[in-house]
């Protein structure tokens, strides 16, 4: 028997414990999925495209990064579908130990100078074993937040597993800084760059004993329903306009997101030889500040509406990224700094209670497979695309100005995907009373 909180809640779906799991596990995985990212605007041009341009090896690096968004989709109907008939927590186990498995074997891998072609072709596998594992974690650490959250405060519990990316960011972040402060550019290049990726291993372990003290939620139990065959047929043929809205709504988020942590780094230190180091410390402090921001306004979110929340953070986000490469290109690592935390902050409106509304959209019986297909694939058209399309706009004849407008017209796309996600949420909640 589960031992019982002094509110006479089990400890395993004490809302606290659920949320502090969720975070647990999606800082993690957020780590392995970052420190993929770091590797790939540091070293790994050199290291698995050698003889390619500066332009086309920032491209191949870009590359094997989003190739990891085509996977995502892939894992989040695949463990959408486990997590709606399994369980939210036994899925969670699953795509936690893929990731860590995936992330340790792109430590041990040779360069191409050992193995030639097979390293960029193995690097690429195991990047979408990575996208294929972090594609089905996000619906189930929302979701287990936000099912066992008190009524009311759906919007703050289901920011936790949110804060799963900045502290991911962070701890990416600090161990390529002391690794790259601590080493020679030569000892990084040739090892140092592998220690992050060999130690996930220990944080799985971490993990793993953490998520396996969590219990299903007694909305999921109530609704769960095992004659279901494939819970995403479902979603598709009854929920579609959700999808479509939930994409919408995650292409602004997570492109400003992936801007601000990982182009900035690649813009500033090849386009205008600043220092990797600094560029790094940059984003490590911002998001380090971005935590509370996140906790405050999604704990906000809950009095004054999830969507409008997200909207009013759309506005501020949009006028942000309409000067957010004029200050990369300034060359200078404080107009940078501004830019990366104009982008972060004030996206965190947007961030924090976005999961809660995607869960929201959804009946509880294909709530993660819904809220995992919208999510991943508007990280494709976001977060995948967006430091490729902007990097060839920057090189195109639209120059800096259609790159701008570009970013701001995907933000003000999550705009009208939070206000149509509302709009579907009233609708079914009128339906479902009547």
């Amino acid at each position: 028997m589960k031992a019982r909180t002094s509110t006479g809640t089990s400890s395993g779906t004490d809302p606290r414990k659920v949320a502090l799991a969720s975070l647990v596990g999606t800082s993690i995985e957020w780590y392995d999925f970052y420190i993929y990212g770091l590797a790939a605007v540091t070293v790994f041009a050199p290291q698995f495209f050698p003889g390619s341009s500066p332009l086309a090896g920032s491209l191949a690096a870009f590359g094997t990064f989003a190739v990891g968004f085509i996977a995502r989709p892939i894992g989040g109907v695949l463990f959408g579908h486990l997590g709606d008939r399994v369980g939210r927590r036994n899925t969670l186990v699953i795509t936690l130990v893929t990731m860590g498995v995936a992330t340790f074997l792109i430590g041990l891998l040779p360069s191409y100078a050992t193995i030639g072609v097979a390293a960029p072709v193995l690097l690429v596998v195991l990047r979408l074993v990575q996208g294929f594992a972090v594609g089905g974690e996000w619906g189930g650490a929302v979701l287990l937040s936000t099912e066992h959250a008190p009524g009311g405060r759906r919007g703050f519990y289901g920011s936790f597993p949110q804060l799963g990316v900045p502290i991911g960011l962070i701890a990416s972040n600090a161990v390529f800084l002391v690794l790259t402060a601590g080493l020679s550019p030569e000892a990084f290049s040739s090892w140092g760059w592998r220690v992050p990726f060999l130690a996930s291993a220990l944080l799985v372990i971490v993990g793993l004993w953490v998520r396996l003290q969590v219990s299903e939620s007694s909305e999921f139990e109530a609704a769960r329903d095992r004659s279901m065959v494939l819970p995403i047929a479902g979603v598709l043929r009854h929920h579609l306009p959700q999808v479509l809205g939930g994409i919408a709504l995650f292409t602004g988020i997570t492109g400003v997101g992936y801007m601000a942590a990982t182009f900035s780094i690649q813009y500033g230190a090849s386009a205008y030889g600043m220092p990797r180091t600094g560029l790094i410390a940059v984003v490590l402090v911002v998001a380090v500040l971005e935590v509370p921001i996140i906790l405050w306004f999604s704990s906000a979110a809950d009095r004054w509406g999830l969507s409008r929340t997200i909207l009013g953070g759309a506005i501020a986000t949009a006028v942000v990224m309409a000067v957010f490469l004029p200050l990369l290109a300034s060359a200078s690592l404080v107009l940078t700094a501004i830019a990366v935390a104009g982008a972060r902050w004030a996206s965190a409106p947007m961030w924090g209670p976005s999961g809660a509304l995607a869960a929201q959209a959804y009946p509880a019986e294909v709530r993660y497979s819904g809220a995992s297909v919208g999510y991943q694939l508007g990280s494709i058209t976001g977060g995948a695309l967006a430091p490729i399309l902007t990097t060839l706009l920057l090189a195109s004849p639209l120059g800096m100005a259609g790159a701008s407008v570009y970013l701001v017209a995907i933000v003000v796309l999550s705009g009208i995907g939070a206000v149509l996600a509302a709009r579907l949420i009233q609708k079914r909640e009128i339906s479902s009373s009547v």
